[in-house]
Order: structure tokens, then sequence, then C-alpha cells
């Protein structure tokens, strides 16, 4: 995992990859709570006989619950240390790709694309790239977006 320190830090590693995290595999079981949690209970999510008839051979795993992995991937992936305010101010661009089959492993790759000064902080876009393994196309590429804040300001 890298760590940032300090803003310097966070500034010079605009335009770099930060890394990978570690392999998550996505069971049904997961697929079944987030239809629970979202209300999302489409037959190509939550009904494995159906879905084996359907498009791609088996239930697949929401869009949006891939989306909702990029916080606990990302944290494998890097920290901003200090007492900052991390504030998720949005997201720039987000496509899903490919679809990801039940018990399917994923992975996040990040890269830091660029950070802006602000009044209150810093503003950093990262890329989030989610992977299949053994699969070349992505299941995701977002850009979000978080304003880091000193405390206090």
């Amino acid at each position: 995992m890298q760590v940032l320190n300090d803003a310097r830090e966070i500034a010079a590693a605009a335009g770099t990859e930060l890394g990978v995290s570690e392999w998550l595999q996505i069971s049904q079981e997961r697929i079944d709570l987030f239809a629970d949690a979202t209300g999302d209970r489409q037959w190509i999510h939550v009904d494995p006989e159906r879905a084996a008839e359907g498009p791609f051979g088996a239930t697949i795993a929401h869009g949006y619950l891939t989306l909702s992995l990029l916080p606990f991937l990302g944290a494998q992936v890097y920290a901003f240390a200090g007492d900052l305010a991390r504030v998720n101010y949005g997201l720039n661009k987000v496509r899903f790709m490919t679809p990801v089959l039940v018990d399917a492993r994923v992975r996040n790759r990040v890269t830091m694309t660029e950070v802006r000064d602000i009044d209150k902080g810093q503003q950093v876009t990262l890329k989030h790239q989610i992977e299949i393994k053994g699969v070349e196309k992505p299941a995701c590429i977002a850009e979000t977006v978080t304003l880091l804040m000193e405390q206090g300001a």
C-alpha cells in the first residue's frame, strides 16, 4: 500500500499508478446481499437457474455493486496520512465494460490522474480500473474526485 503523507507527496503522485489491490471473489451471497440492500432483484443477478439460460450463462454482479467496491479495494492500494477530511466530491466518468460473472475474481488498479489545489486543501482525481481475473477487458473504469481538506480549513 502506498501512503501519501502530505500535500507535497500527494501532488507529486499526480500522473502515477498507485498500485493494484488483492483479488476479491464475487460470490452469489455478495450479489444477493447487494440486491437486498438496493431492491434491485433483477433475475440476471439473483436467479441462477434463469440466468444460466440468459445472455451470460450465469448470474452477474450489479454494475453498482462493482462500483461500490472502489473504497474497499482502493484502501488496499493507497491511503492519505494525517488528519485530513476526505469528502467524495463525485464521479467524472463511469463505464461498465464487461459483466462480472458470479464467482469471478476482481481487483482495482488505481492511478492518480490529477491533483489540484483548492481553497481548503486539494482535489484529487483517481482512475479506478476494476479488472477481472482471466479477462482482457476491465469490468469497470471509474474516475472519482475526492476533496482532501485540512482540519479547520
